[in-house]
């Protein structure tokens, strides 16, 4: 099913009728079973130039507090004393 356009392949147009069909592509494939929907995702994703970076090593630094919680060298907040936190810090 291709999808309709206007415009040159390197310069497509979104039209109504490509939102149209969009809808109905995705449609089509939320029927499929989630395996087949997971592939599809995965090739997808592929297919896309790499748009995410890490600019300021937030992820570096997500699996660094990550490994902290998992051998015990800190411990995880509950939300509840998180907001009790907050509102302390806020009093004072």
């Amino acid at each position: 099913m291709a999808l309709p356009t206007s415009g040159t392949a390197s310069r497509l147009v979104y039209t109504p009728t490509v939102a149209i069909a969009m809808n109905e592509l995705t449609a089509m494939v939320m029927k499929l079973p989630e395996k087949q929907r997971a592939q599809l995702v995965a090739k997808m994703l592929a297919s896309l130039p790499s748009v995410l970076t890490d600019q300021d090593d937030g992820v570096a630094e997500a699996l660094r507090r990550d490994a902290e919680l998992q051998d015990g060298t800190q411990q995880a907040l509950s939300l509840e004393d998180l907001h009790a936190a907050i509102r302390n810090r806020h009093r004072g």
